[in-house]
C-alpha cells in the first residue's frame, strides 16, 4: 500500500516582523493559503519566531532560518526538498526577506522573481540607475562613503537633497538637507554610520504609490494610493487614501508608467508596491518593492475591492489556477483611508477619546500603543508611530476626512521628559523602549518545588533614528520570584540613566569600563539582577556593534566554540538513552526509583536535586549515588554542612552549588564548600559579574557550570559566549520558550557584530573540539 501523498505546501520565508501590522499581514497570507488546502511552513529568525506567536500559531510548522542570508535559506530548503519535503510555492511578505524568497524559488525551480532583479531593486542606487537607463525620470543620486563625498555631490548638483541609507525601510535614517550645514545632523541619523549611504536630489511633487499583483508574469494594478507625510526634514508617512482621487487620464498614465517600469526591471511574481511623485515635469518613480505596501494597505484594498484576496490571487496564479484579470477580481466599489497618531513629544499623562474611536462603526482597524506613563519620541521614521486608525467610506474624500476627524478626536496630555542628571542628551544618546508580554511555554517544566507553565518575555531596545542599535531580551518567571512588570520598570529606569551617563563621548574610548562601573553602582543601589542583565545586554550589544565585533571579542573572551549541551530531563519525563550528557531533575518522592533506572546508562550524568535532600535522604541514596558515580551533583542538600561528607563519598563527582549563588561572595562560598558553582547570568546580573565569578573559580581549580533559566534564544546565546570558560554548559532553556527544536549542540554565529545568534549547524566532525 503506497503512502498518502504529502499536501502541497506554502513556504513563507521571513514570517512576520514584531510590529502589529507585519504580524497581521503574515497571518492573512497563511490563512489564505490554508483556505486553498495548502500546508504552511514559516521560517524566520529564532528570536522573531518566539516574539510572533500569532504567526507560528497560524502555520502548520515553523523553523528558525535567518532570511538575512539568502543562500542559507535556499540551501536549507533544497535540503528539505531532497528529503521529500518540497514546497509547491515559496513566498514572503516582508521587505527584508525578498532576496531569500527569490533565491529559494530559483534554487527549487518554482515561480518567483529573478534573484538579480530583486537585489537590484533592494539596492536603491542600482534601481535608480536601471530605471534611468530604461528611460524613466529619476533624480540624480550618488553613493557616498563619507561626509566629504556628500559635500562634493551637493556642490555639483542643485538642492535641496535627501540623505538616506542604501538599503532600509520605514524611512529610517531618511532626512532632507538644504545645504552643507545640514549634513552632520543628517549623517548622524543614518542607522549604520559605517556603511555607504545615498545622497540624491529632492523631488518636489505630490507622492503616491501603486499597489498591484503579477498575473501570468505581467503586472496588474489594483489601486493608486495617495500619501501624506509629515513636514521635512524627516519623511514619515502620516496618512494614506485609497484609491487616490486622480483625473482618469493621470491615473491611467501612472498605471502605464509603473507597469512598464516593472517589466523593464524584469519583475514578474507576487505583489508590488511602487512609489512615485507627480511633478511639474511629469512622473518621477521612487522605490520599487515586490511586496504589499505598509500603512495597512493590505486591509484597505480588500475593503475597496470586496472579496479580493491579495495573497490568494498570487497562490492561484503560481499554482496554475485561472486568474482572469480583471474579470475574475472584484472591481473597486468604495474607499478607505489610514491615519497615524502624531502626539507631541513627552511623557503621556492622559489620553481621552480613544474608546469612542476604536468602537466607531466605520473603523476597519485601530490601535494605540501608548498610554499614561509612556514616552512619545520624536517622529523620525515609521518605527516611531504610536498607533493608527483605518476607516472605510463611500468616497476617497469622505474616508480621508473621517480618518482625520477620528485621529484628531483623541487628545494626548504630555509633560516634558527631563534630561537625566542634566547630561547632554545629544544625537548619540539612544531612546529606550521596554516591552513585556506573557508567553506560555511550549510544554510544562516541572522541578522539585513547582511546575512552570508561563513566563514573562521582556525586551529592551536602544533606538537611534528608528533603528535598533542595542537589544536585550530575557524572560521572568514568578516561580523563581522574578516579577516581570517590576523588572521592566527597573530596567527602563536604569537604561534611561545609562543612555546619557554611559554614552562614550569619543568612539575610541573603552565602552565597557563606564558601563561596568554604572552597573556595579546600580547593584549597590538595590537594582535587581534580572534588570541589570537586561540593560547590560542592550548596552554591550550596542558597544559591540559600534566596534564591529561580537560581544565576546569586545570583552576579550576565548572564542566560545561549539556548545555541547546537557539534555535536561524535568521530573516526570522519560529519560532518553542516546548517549548525550543527561541533566536529571531530582528532589522528589521518586528519586530512588529514578536513580535505579539510571544504572547502566551509557552517558555522563548530571544530577540536580535543587536542594531537595536532607541528611536522611542523603544517607538513603548514598549507595546508589556511589554506584552511579555521576559526573556532577548539583545542589544536593539543604544543609551545606553535609557537603564535605558528600565530596568525600563521591571523589569522582564534581559538586556544584546553584540556588542562591548570585554574588562574588556567594561564588567564593560555593568554591570553598562544594568545590564548584553553577553560574546563571540572570542571578548574577549579566555577563560582566558572571565573568568575574568564573575567572576566580578557574584560578582556584573549581568545577564550573554555565546554567540558565527558561530563557529566550537571544539570552541563551548571550550566556553561551562564556562557554569557553566552563566545564559544562547547561544552556537549553530556550527550547521551552521558543519553537527551536532541541539539539545536542550548537554553535554561535559570530560573523556579525553585537550579540551572536545561535547557529544550528550540524554536529562537528569527529575529533573537532567542542565546548562542554
Amino acid at each position: 500500500m503506497s503512502a498518502a501523498p504529502h499536501p502541497r505546501e506554502l513556504l513563507l520565508i521571513g514570517g512576520g516582523g514584531e510590529m502589529t501590522l507585519s504580524v497581521d499581514v503574515a497571518v492573512q497570507a497563511l490563512e489564505q493559503a490554508r483556505a486553498r488546502g495548502l500546508r504552511t511552513h514559516v521560517t524566520n529568525r529564532a528570536d522573531t519566531l518566539a516574539a510572533t506567536p500569532a504567526v507560528t500559531a497560524a502555520a502548520d510548522a515553523a523553523t528558525a532560518v535567518d532570511f538575512a542570508r539568502p543562500g542559507d535559506t535556499a540551501d536549507w530548503a533544497a535540503g528539505r526538498a531532497a528529503d521529500g519535503e518540497r514546497p509547491a510555492l515559496v513566498f514572503g511578505v516582508r521587505e527584508m526577506a525578498q532576496e531569500a524568497v527569490a533565491a529559494t524559488a530559483h534554487a527549487l525551480e518554482l515561480p518567483g522573481n529573478p534573484p538579480a532583479a530583486v537585489r537590484r531593486i533592494r539596492t536603491k542606487d542600482a534601481c535608480r540607475a536601471a530605471l534611468a537607463a530604461a528611460g524613466f525620470r529619476q533624480p540624480a543620486v550618488r553613493v557616498c562613503r563619507d561626509a566629504s563625498e556628500a559635500r562634493a555631490f551637493l556642490a555639483a548638483t542643485a538642492g535641496p537633497w535627501v540623505v538616506k541609507p542604501r538599503d532600509g525601510a520605514d524611512s529610517a535614517g531618511v532626512r532632507k538637507v538644504t545645504g552643507p550645514d545640514d549634513l552632520p545632523a543628517a549623517l548622524a541619523q543614518l542607522p549604520d554610520r559605517e556603511a555607504p549611504f545615498l545622497v540624491e536630489e529632492f523631488v518636489d511633487g505630490r507622492e503616491f504609490s501603486v499597489e498591484g499583483v503579477f498575473v501570468g508574469g505581467s503586472p496588474r494594478v489594483l489601486a493608486v494610493t495617495a500619501k501624506e507625510k509629515l513636514p521635512p526634514p524627516y519623511f514619515v508617512e502620516i496618512g494614506h487614501v485609497l484609491p487616490a482621487d486622480l483625473p482618469e487620464g493621470t491615473r491611467r498614465s501612472v498605471e502605464e508608467t509603473v507597469t512598464a517600469a516593472l517589466t523593464a526591471l524584469e519583475l514578474r511574481f507576487g505583489l508590488f508596491h511602487v512609489e512615485l511623485w507627480l511633478t511639474a515635469e511629469g512622473i518621477v518613480l521612487g522605490e520599487v518593492h515586490v511586496r504589499i505596501g505598509g500603512g495597512w494597505i493590505h486591509r484597505m484594498l480588500p475593503h475597496v475591492r470586496p472579496g479580493l484576496e491579495l495573497y490568494g490571487t498570487v497562490y492561484d496564479d503560481a499554482l496554475g489556477l485561472p486568474v482572469d484579470f480583471p474579470a475574475s477580481l472584484p472591481a473597486p466599489e468604495r474607499a478607505a483611508a489610514a491615519r497615524y497618531f502624531a502626539p507631541p513629544e513627552g511623557r503621556v499623562t492622559a489620553v481621552t477619546g480613544w474608546d469612542a474611536v476604536r468602537t466607531h462603526p466605520a473603523v476597519l482597524h485601530a490601535e494605540l500603543r501608548v498610554g499614561p506613563g509612556d514616552v512619545v519620541p520624536g517622529f523620525r521614521s515609521g518605527g516611531d508611530r504610536v498607533g493608527a486608525v483605518v476607516v472605510g467610506a463611500a468616497t476617497p474624500a469622505e474616508a480621508r476626512e473621517l480618518a482625520r476627524e477620528l485621529v484628531a478626536s483623541v487628545h494626548f496630555t504630555v509633560e516634558p521628559v527631563e534630561p537625566v542628571d542634566a547630561v547632554d542628551m545629544g544625537d548619540d544618546v539612544p531612546e529606550v523602549r521596554v516591552d513585556l508580554e506573557p508567553r506560555p511555554l511550549t510544554s510544562s517544566f516541572r522541578i522539585s518545588h513547582m511546575t512552570i507553565e508561563t513566563v514573562d518575555h521582556l525586551r529592551l531596545r536602544l533606538l537611534q533614528g528608528g533603528r535598533t542599535v542595542g537589544e536585550g531580551e530575557i524572560t521572568a518567571d514568578s516561580g523563581y520570584g522574578q516579577d516581570g512588570p517590576a523588572i521592566a520598570a527597573e530596567a527602563e529606569a536604569l537604561a534611561r540613566t545609562l543612555a546619557a551617563a554611559c554614552d562614550e563621548a569619543h568612539h575610541g574610548a573603552d565602552p565597557v569600563a563606564p558601563l561596568r562601573a554604572a552597573l556595579e553602582k546600580a547593584a549597590a543601589d538595590g537594582v535587581g539582577a534580572p534588570a541589570r542583565m537586561l540593560v547590560e545586554m542592550a548596552f554591550l550589544d550596542r558597544a559591540a556593534r559600534r566596534a564591529g565585533v561580537p560581544v565576546w571579542r569586545l570583552l576579550g573572551l576565548p572564542e566560545p566554540g561549539r556548545v555541547r549541551l546537557l539534555h535536561t530531563v524535568p521530573i516526570g519525563e522519560d529519560i532518553p538513552l542516546d548517549g548525550r550528557p543527561l541533566k536529571i531533575k531530582l528532589g522528589g518522592a521518586d528519586d530512588e526509583q529514578i536513580l535505579r533506572s539510571l544504572l547502566g546508562v551509557p552517558a555522563p550524568l548530571i544530577l540536580d536535586a535543587n536542594r531537595g535532600w536532607d541528611r536522611q535522604d542523603w544517607e538513603r541514596l548514598r549507595p546508589l549515588l556511589a554506584e552511579l558515580s555521576p559526573a556532577v551533583l548539583e545542589d544536593p542538600v539543604r544543609d551545606p554542612a553535609l557537603l564535605p561528607a558528600i565530596r568525600a563519598a563521591l571523589p569522582g563527582t564534581a559538586v556544584v552549588l546553584d540556588e542562591g549563588i548570585a554574588t562574588a561572595g556567594d561564588a567564593a562560598f560555593a568554591v570553598g564548600t562544594a568545590g564548584g558553582l553553577n553560574v546563571k547570568l540572570m542571578r548574577f546580573g549579566g555577563i560582566l559579574p558572571a565573568l568575574d565569578a568564573l575567572s576566580d573559580a578557574t584560578e582556584k581549580g573549581a568545577a564550573r557550570m554555565l546554567g540558565c533559566f527558561l530563557e529566550p534564544p537571544r539570552a541563551i546565546a548571550y550566556a553561551a559566549q562564556l562557554a569557553g570558560l566552563c566545564d559544562w554548559s547547561d544552556l537549553d532553556g530556550h527550547f521551552w520558550v521558543s519553537d527551536d527544536r532541541p539539539v545536542p549542540s550548537y554553535g554561535l554565529d559570530s560573523d556579525a557584530p553585537g550579540i551572536p545568534r545561535i547557529a544550528y549547524t550540524p554536529e562537528p566532525a569527529r575529533g573537532e573540539a567542542a565546548a562542554i
